[in-house]
């Protein structure tokens, strides 16, 4: 073993792939997750598990840690919205509990689970990390505080780190994948309606600015966005707070992402037309061109059907 992580939040789907993708590359993990949104089932084998909430991690952090590693946050934009209180105490007030613990422990390495909800609707295609930040919503109004207060541990205590602002998160890998409940993200949504747990999809608003009128969003394959958590272990220098953005540099449609649905599972996926949700940009495509130069991160699965098909191989083991 070359080194000992603690993976807050890490029986949820990102959590989750990051710990097993550690254990991969014979790093200890320890898992610590209240189980309030991840899932016993998703620890991978070979993690140590604690269930526990991050405002005492100081029971079980100690010198012994070589990093933090943090994705143990409510991430439900509605829900946000109209329970902003909760997304401030545990996002928010969590993270600082959580950094308290680290400083206690001598713990000065940290990876963050950020999030493009930071940037808000940008003026701007593809996003780069020096855009405005201007959530639209409290979770990533939440985010981002919790990026301010990085960047003051950073500067007053030493602390290395590094927050990876995630565009759209997707695919499966081996036993970990999306177990969302409820769900709101779209592909392992029209994966649903190809199951026939759902009779169609909806599409919010089809008259958008761009080539077929719905949104194009950035997808990650979340082995990718693993490999980048590894990267920014081996990246983050004492003092510093580097911010990356995470993403594929291009975008896919509504429509692109249904289509590709059907080809890859051979199930017709009727659609509705619904009317815009509020905030949704048309377009959100990330620079990763930081995350290239500072971490040496290549995304190596930007297909979009093979994102799907291992999204549809875990949802078909799930069903089976």
């Amino acid at each position: 073993m070359s080194g000992k992580f603690l993976v807050t939040g890490g029986a949820g789907y990102v959590g989750s792939v990051v710990a097993q993708h550690l254990i991969e590359a014979g790093e200890e993990v320890v898992v610590l997750d209240n189980l309030s949104t991840g899932f016993r089932e998703g620890v991978p084998s070979g993690a140590s598990f604690i269930e526990g909430d991050i405002r005492d991690a100081a029971k079980w952090l100690d010198s012994s840690f070589d990093a933090v590693l943090h994705f143990a946050a409510f991430s439900q934009v509605g829900e946000s919205v109209v329970k902003p209180e909760k997304y401030w105490d545990n996002n928010v007030g969590g993270t600082m509990a959580l950094l308290g613990a680290m400083r206690e422990a001598g713990v000065r390495k940290l990876v963050f689970s950020s999030t493009a909800a930071t940037y808000g609707e940008p003026k701007e295609v593809p996003i780069v990390e020096s855009a405005p930040t201007r959530p639209t919503n409290p979770y990533g109004a939440s985010k981002l505080a919790v990026d301010h207060m990085i960047t003051g541990e950073a500067a007053a205590h030493g602390l290395g780190a590094v927050s990876l602002r995630y565009f759209n998160v997707a695919g499966a890998y081996g036993e970990q994948g999306e177990r969302h409940d409820p769900e709101s993200h779209l592909i392992p949504l029209v994966l649903q309606v190809a199951q026939g747990r759902r009779d169609a999809i909806s599409v919010f608003g089809d008259d958008y600015p761009t080539a077929d009128g719905t949104c194009v969003r950035d997808y990650i394959h979340v082995a990718d966005l693993a490999d980048a958590h590894l990267l920014a272990l081996k990246a983050a220098q004492p003092g510093e707070h580097l911010i990356c953005n995470l993403g594929n540099g291009n975008g896919f449609s509504v429509r692109e992402v249904i289509e590709t649905v059907r080809q890859v599972t051979g199930h017709p996926i009727p659609e509705v037309v619904a009317p815009r949700r509020g905030g949704d940009p048309a377009v959100l495509v990330a620079s990763a061109d930081t995350a290239r130069e500072r971490l040496g991160w290549n995304p190596s699965r930007a297909d979009l059907a093979g994102i799907v098909a291992d999204a549809w191989e875990f949802a078909q083991r799930r069903a089976g």
